[in-house]
């Protein structure tokens, strides 16, 4: 295999190679110092995508160039960092190499930050037949569906077809799950009947199904009281304690044994790692997930480390590791980065990583969210508010933030963002050879 080519070996600096450029990977790169070492980021797509927003994108909410930045453009003024756009396959520990599906790649430090994806619970064919939500083009896809479905309502020959086209089923009671079932219950008020005043939305259904005992079951009663309660009162249909067996269109087979017939299903329910192959046995721990010591060090290994979703750090504090959520990312990204940037500076103390939970929230729809701080719960309009900001704040570039602001804005105003657009790609041959898992000849 070729080695990938124009990355310059740096003598005087160690290489850090990162895998990955979502939450982890992409603030580790930026707090990496020049000065002491050449880094290289290798991601499958060439840009950020802020997931949390993903369902707005899905729901016609926001344009996906909202939440997407360009790699390149964010470390447009970083020294001695290089990207390449490719897909990581394995690790040669012995040789410190990277192999991708473009060539190999030399590293001194490895920080694997690939994240996780969307888990099936060994139900595999699900991935055929349902629609995730963990990217930008799953959400195109997913938006397309949403869509689709009403152009197709208008032509339903009788009344089970057009249940069938007009019932969504929402598989995850987590926050994704809310927030997507919340926002269409928005548009099933507010914006569908004026783009299709033909049809009755009186026999729209959205199902959420949940197999834990509530929603949101990450944050406290109080907010999935709140959840459930609000979207009950915007017409949603929750099923709790409700596993979902399987999915053999047109039907969704419950685990409690009823069936909802349906050819929308989304499935936002739970999260895989996506751990990198090569490594010994017992760097893997539970789910998949790269066992780590106190400072994100991979079992075993003195040179590799893992931080955010695809890491498992046991410890008192955390004893099932810390959940797979962006806070715990972006602070294990600032820890590690700190301690590689004083070790270059002959500071052998290294700082153990501490999480700070800096609070947790969910919208439900318009003018209603949870928000839990430590003991103080809050809910309803205020909380929806400031989930505004903060969610605006996280966002990456100015012009992004912009973005975002003004569709919300103006969605806020009018009810509507003129964003429910079916744009579905045709096939071309100049596609060829651009598939990330296509190694290019």
């Amino acid at each position: 295999m070729k080695v990938i080519t124009n990355i310059p070996e740096c003598s005087s600096k160690k290489r850090i190679v990162i895998i990955g450029g979502g939450f982890a990977g992409l603030h580790i790169a930026k707090k990496i110092d020049s000065r002491y070492y050449q880094t290289v980021l290798i991601d499958k797509v060439n840009f950020y995508q802020f997931q949390p927003l993903l369902y707005q994108v899905a729901s016609g909410g926001l344009d996906p160039s909202s939440i997407s930045y360009p790699h390149r453009k964010t470390f447009q003024q970083k020294k001695d960092f290089h990207y390449r756009m490719c897909v990581a396959q394995r690790v040669k520990p012995e040789e410190k190499t990277i192999e991708t599906n473009i060539g190999y790649l030399k590293y001194d430090y490895l920080v694997i930050a690939t994240g996780c994806d969307t888990n099936y619970f060994g139900n595999d064919k699900l991935k055929d037949t349902t629609y995730p939500l963990k990217s930008v083009s799953e959400s195109l896809l997913a938006r397309n569906r949403i869509l689709l479905s009403f152009e197709d309502a208008l032509n339903a020959k009788d009344e089970d077809e057009l249940k069938e086209i007009l019932n969504f089923v929402i598989v995850g009671g987590g926050a994704t799950g809310v927030e997507l079932a919340g926002a269409l219950a928005d548009m099933k008020k507010s914006i569908l009947p004026k783009d299709y005043p033909e049809l009755d939305f009186s026999k729209m259904e959205i199902h959420l199904v949940d197999a834990s005992p509530r929603l949101l079951s990450g944050m406290s009663p109080e907010a999935s009281a709140a959840a459930a309660d609000t979207l009950s009162k915007r017409g949603v249909i929750i099923h709790q304690n409700t596993p979902v067996k399987d999915y053999v269109y047109p039907y969704v087979e419950l685990g409690t044994g009823g069936k909802i017939r349906s050819r929308n299903v989304f499935w936002v329910s739970g999260v895989k790692a996506n751990s990198l192959k090569g490594l010994a046995e017992e760097a893997y721990g539970r789910g998949g997930r790269l066992a780590v010591d106190e400072y994100n060090r991979v079992e075993g290994y003195e040179n590799i480390f893992a931080i955010g979703d695809t890491s498992l750090m046991v410890s008192q504090a955390s004893p099932k590791g810390h959940a797979q959520v962006a806070q715990v990312a972006l602070q294990m990204a600032a820890c590690l980065a700190k301690n590689l940037n004083e070790q270059a500076q002959d500071n052998e103390k290294w700082r153990k990583f501490r999480y700070s939970d800096k609070g947790s929230m969910a919208t439900i729809g318009r003018n209603a969210a949870v928000v839990d701080f430590g003991k103080f719960h809050m809910k309803g309009r205020i909380a929806w508010w400031l989930w505004l900001l903060v969610h605006i704040l996280s966002i990456v570039g100015m012009r992004n933030k912009m973005a975002v602001f003004i569709d919300w804005v103006w969605n806020y105003l009018n009810y509507d963002v003129s964003l429910r657009l079916l744009i579905r790609p045709k096939h071309n041959p100049m596609y060829q050879g651009m598939d990330n898992n296509t190694p290019v000849e």
